[in-house]
């Protein structure tokens, strides 16, 4: 387990710095991406306030929604419940050209479902012995799989969630599912050891993320994801800035008096 003190936390400056330069390579990847017409996915996994929303806002927040499209499912309607248990993910897989981001994913039913009883054990058993063979046929058809399990401690975890009950900014975060998981920290653990035993294959592995400090999991994430998609630039064209017409000008900024602007109170 890597040393999370105070003292060797990265500093805000050093993280924003090294952030930007994963964030460009990360426009790189996603031209290669559109270029090869790749098909890739990333599944987000972890403890409650593991830093799974930070991680994924700093991977997305410079890059096309249209290329990077992140999925959080909310819990699955009576119509869902009926499909089969993959069903309601497959139809989010990416097509050519995309990669797309699993906020929580088919591993519910190794996690937050087994433990707070919201599926059978012989659900449970089965996800876990079909989930290695669904990925096989996933990765046989061409879709890149990248499953990363975000890891925070105890200590971490009781501290973020504290931090949480008083902040309008952060209350939102607490789930009706976060706090009942305090008290099953260990059922929690032994239900991912399971799932890591039943699931960390060759085809489809399960990579560990330390998250106590926030800013370097994010940044030692998108290396590791940028490291497993190898790509290259795609030669762009130069593009150069048109002259503006004059033809047919008017004077456009007069023609907005009377209309509603928005007040400029900063």
């Amino acid at each position: 387990m890597k040393d999370n003190s105070p003292e060797r936390k990265i500093k805000r400056k050093q993280y924003e710095t090294e952030l930007r330069k994963l964030q460009a390579e990360l426009c790189r990847l996603q031209e290669w991406v559109k270029h090869k017409g790749l098909r890739v996915i990333v599944v987000f996994e972890g403890r409650d306030a593991a830093g799974k929303g930070g991680t994924i806002k700093a991977i997305t927040e410079r890059v096309s929604p249209r290329v990077f499209r992140i999925v959080a499912l909310p819990a699955p309607s009576d119509r869902e419940k009926s499909q089969m248990y993959m069903q309601r993910y497959v139809q989010h897989f990416p097509t050519a050209g995309e990669i797309v981001i699993f906020d929580r994913s088919w591993y519910n039913r190794a996690g937050v479902e087994y433990v707070m009883g919201f599926c059978t054990k012989e659900q449970h058993q089965q996800f876990l012995e079909l989930c290695p063979t669904v990925e096989q046929y996933i990765v046989d058809g061409g879709i890149h799989i990248i499953k990363i399990w975000l890891e925070v401690s105890d200590e971490e975890q009781k501290r973020r969630f504290e931090a949480r009950l008083d902040d309008p900014l952060r209350q939102w975060k607490l789930s009706a599912m976060d706090l009942p998981s305090r008290s099953k920290w260990f059922e929690y653990s032994r239900a991912r050891d399971v799932m890591l035993a039943a699931t960390d294959t060759k085809h489809a592995p399960w990579y560990i993320l330390n998250s106590d400090d926030k800013r370097r999991a994010r940044l030692n994430c998108i290396r590791h994801i940028l490291s497993l998609v190898p790509h290259k630039d795609v030669p762009r064209e130069k593009v150069k800035v048109p002259k503006r017409a004059t033809k047919g000008a008017y004077d456009d900024k007069s023609s907005l008096k009377g209309r509603k602007f928005v007040p400029e109170k900063y």
